[in-house]
């Protein structure tokens, strides 16, 4: 079955189209079964991907990444959207410790389980910054299907909105930590630590700058639009020269389109914000569909075996930071208490970001291996990749499940949603 399939040679628009309708019914079933759409989605990929069928090869994956980049893209201006300083304001300084308390916590958990498991300081440092960084995909996908509102559901915004700015800053420190311990094991000088800090710091700086200058150009550009289609036509736009312009000059993507959507949101009035969102609604629940998709067809089931204990170390490590953190950040920033209960529920999917850092550590651990002949970098590379690969598999199904019961619990799910599971 599996080579008659991957002997059709169909078109990547025919395989799209076939993802696209049977993403759907996919996530109805989900539905059905009383979980969020996404989860069908991701099934679907799964199915039809490398692991299983293989209709969607992984030459074609790659081929599609650009679909990923723009929903992403989107997810963030969403996200930024929904950033009103008055709304954040009434909220109070407490996102702001629950966002260094989760992230500094799951950082120093890891940190701590894997340096008590492996005795390796480079490898635990590595590990420890994977976990502060989430997939605010998934979190917003859950929000937007259930039409989620409340405290809780601003409050989670704001944390998977801002946390991977945090998550850069701490991977750039942890990084050339690490880097510096590994080169004094071949008696090298290393980078300090400042210089090493310079890249992460210089991406934020810019990614923030791109994205007020581009959020500015953006609402002079709408501010006169009347209709819906009209200015959907300049925020698309909009989008995909934001996100290119990230992929160009080596910026946070989600940074970047992030502050887009808050400029909007803080210097438009309601009405102008209200025509840019609108349409969102109807465009947002297609481009999950395919993001999730192609997610699920990037997970390869082969990697589960190779977890180990490594693998189930950190993902007990970063969930219970994560939570904790959550909690302590909301207790001392003094949050209501269903942010307390269930804030960190919400934030513990993982993907993209972790795994995109993930490659970055393959990438340079391995030149580091090769400059320096460090054995030990390699290594580090390769299992920092692998057990990534294999633990955003578990957050990525879990994560967005877990969402749910959240938001559910916290009251904030509509009853037509709700009944409509």
């Amino acid at each position: 079955m599996r080579d008659y399939l991957a002997n059709l040679n169909l078109s990547s628009l025919i395989l799209v189209g076939i993802a696209t309708v049977a993403g759907f019914y996919f996530g109805r079933l989900a539905k059905v079964a009383r979980q969020p759409s996404l989860v069908g989605y991701m099934l679907l990929g799964v199915l039809l991907g490398p692991s299983v069928l293989g209709l969607f090869p992984e030459p074609l994956t790659e081929q599609l990444a650009f679909i990923t980049e723009i929903a992403l893209g989107f997810v963030a201006f969403s996200i930024g959207a929904e950033l009103n300083l008055a709304s954040l304001r009434r909220l109070g300084y407490g996102i702001i410790s629950i966002i260094l308390a989760e992230s500094f916590m799951a950082f120093l958990l890891v940190t701590a389980a894997l340096f008590l498991w492996t005795r390796d300081w480079p490898l635990a440092l590595i590990f420890g910054a994977m976990a502060p960084a989430s997939a605010p995909a998934g979190t917003v996908a859950v929000i937007q299907e259930y039409r989620a509102k409340g405290s809780l559901t601003q409050a989670l915004y704001a944390v998977v909105g801002f946390d991977d700015g945090l998550a850069i800053i701490i991977f750039g420190f942890a990084a050339a930590l690490a880097k510096n311990l590994l080169l004094r094991e071949a008696v090298q000088g290393g980078e300090s630590l400042f210089a090493a800090l310079g890249g992460p710091a210089k991406e934020i700086g810019l990614s923030i700058l791109v994205g007020g200058v581009a959020g500015f150009i953006f609402c002079q550009l709408v501010r006169r639009l009347t209709e819906s289609r009209d200015v959907f036509i300049i925020l698309f736009g909009t989008v995909l020269l934001v996100t290119g312009l990230s992929n160009r000059w080596h910026l946070s993507l989600i940074l970047t389109n992030m502050v887009v959507g808050f400029v909007l949101v803080n210097t438009r009035n309601a009405g102008v914000v209200r025509r840019v969102t609108a349409p969102l609604l109807e465009v947002m629940p297609l481009l999950f569909i395919l993001f999730f998709f192609l997610a699920g067809s990037h997970l390869q089931l082969a990697a589960l075996p190779a977890l180990g204990a490594t693998g189930i170390i950190y993902a007990l490590a970063r969930s219970s930071g994560l939570l904790s953190g959550a909690y302590l950040g909301a207790v001392i920033g003094r949050a209501e208490q269903k942010i307390r209960r269930y804030l960190g529920l919400g934030i513990l999917s993982q993907a993209g970001v972790a795994i995109g850092l993930s490659l970055i550590v393959k990438q340079e651990f391995g030149q580091l291996a090769e400059t320096y002949d460090l054995p030990h970098a390699a290594i580090i590379g390769a299992s920092v990749l692998t057990t990534i690969t294999a633990t955003s598999i578990l957050f990525e199904i879990v994560g967005p499940i877990l969402t749910k019961v959240a938001l559910s619990k916290a009251g904030e799910i509509p009853p037509p949603a709700r009944g409509s599971k």
